[in-house]
């Protein structure tokens, strides 16, 4: 008998993972029946995006396991009648494409690159750069991606700091936790990245108190989630000098209004929601891999925390 997956997301989202969730069951060697339309009843696995119209889980009585197409889950993980296991996507493509893009812009700000890109005059000003070794970076948040970003960041040779809610220890990286270190942690951020989950607890980690913590002059990378930083708090500590420049992806509303201050701020840098993206193939893989594991016994791979939000 075959596994049914249904395919619980918009419509263009299934023209692009069809093939690759196809090959990849295959190279699996799972029997599996994927489709969009499946009785509820019969469904074992949902493939599933937050925006789809799936939104009430109580029919799917067989099913295993909802797998996340999003890395995010905080669109999902509050809804009462999801009951079986939810895992959030954590995709190797995804990964690599957030290190590179933190790495781009962290080094940007570090070599002071602004200054010669932005050039208006025929100046001719020589400036020594820091070395990487002298330069403080903070990562907030040491998920999967906070790491692979902090890993990146020490191979390059940068004083790296991690902070997160809870205890962590990776090898090379200071890692603080907690509202102390927290503190600690952006007193030292010469630049900060951002890469928190979207809970109520992380939201305006960056506030008016803890932006006033951080080195004048600082930076700000945000490639996480929007709400982590109050809006109003980084347009005044931008307008007085106290943060130098904010780069940022991810927004309350997307896409960003027209009208909103940080388009035309001149210390501002908007990406319209490009640092990191799912890779259909590899993310494919990481769906098919916890199909195989449901299907044997084996623990899924990157299940949610629902007390945690993530």
């Amino acid at each position: 008998m075959p596994i049914n997956v249904l395919f619980a997301a918009k419509p263009e989202r299934w023209d692009t993972y069809e093939q690759p969730l196809r090959a990849a069951m295959t190279k699996a060697g799972l029997d599996v029946h994927l489709a969009l339309d499946i009785p509820a009843g019969e469904v074992d696995y949902i493939v599933y995006a937050p925006n789809s119209a799936l939104q009430d889980f109580t029919p799917f009585k067989r099913a295993k396991a909802v797998l996340n197409l999003w890395a995010g889950v905080e669109n999902v993980v509050g809804n009462e009648t999801l009951a079986i296991p939810l895992a959030r996507m954590v995709d190797p493509g995804l990964t690599n494409g957030m290190v590179e893009w933190v790495a781009g812009h962290v080094l940007r700000y570090h070599l002071g690159l602004d200054t010669d890109i932005l050039r208006a005059d025929a100046a001719w000003v020589p400036r020594t750069p820091p070395l990487a070794q002298e330069r403080s970076v903070v990562v907030l948040g040491l998920g999967a991606l906070g790491q692979s970003v902090a890993q990146m960041l020490v191979s390059l040779g940068f004083n790296v700091t991690g902070w997160s809610r809870s205890e962590k220890d990776i090898l090379g990286i200071r890692c603080l936790n907690g509202a102390n270190g927290l503190n600690e942690a952006l007193s030292h951020a010469e630049i900060a990245v951002l890469l928190l989950p979207d809970t109520p607890a992380t939201e305006n980690t960056l506030n008016n108190e803890t932006l006033a913590l951080m080195p004048k002059g600082a930076c700000i990378i945000n490639p996480g989630r929007g709400p982590l930083i109050d809006d109003d708090a980084l347009l005044n500590a931008l307008d007085s000098g106290q943060i130098a420049h904010a780069t940022l992806d991810v927004f309350r509303v997307e896409p960003l209004p027209k009208d909103h201050p940080y388009w035309s701020h001149s210390q501002v840098t908007v990406t319209p929601h490009i640092a990191a993206e799912t890779r259909a193939v590899t993310a494919a893989q990481v769906i098919v891999e916890n199909i195989r594991r449901g299907e044997t016994g084996e623990g899924f791979l990157h299940l949610v925390d629902r007390t945690l939000g993530y």
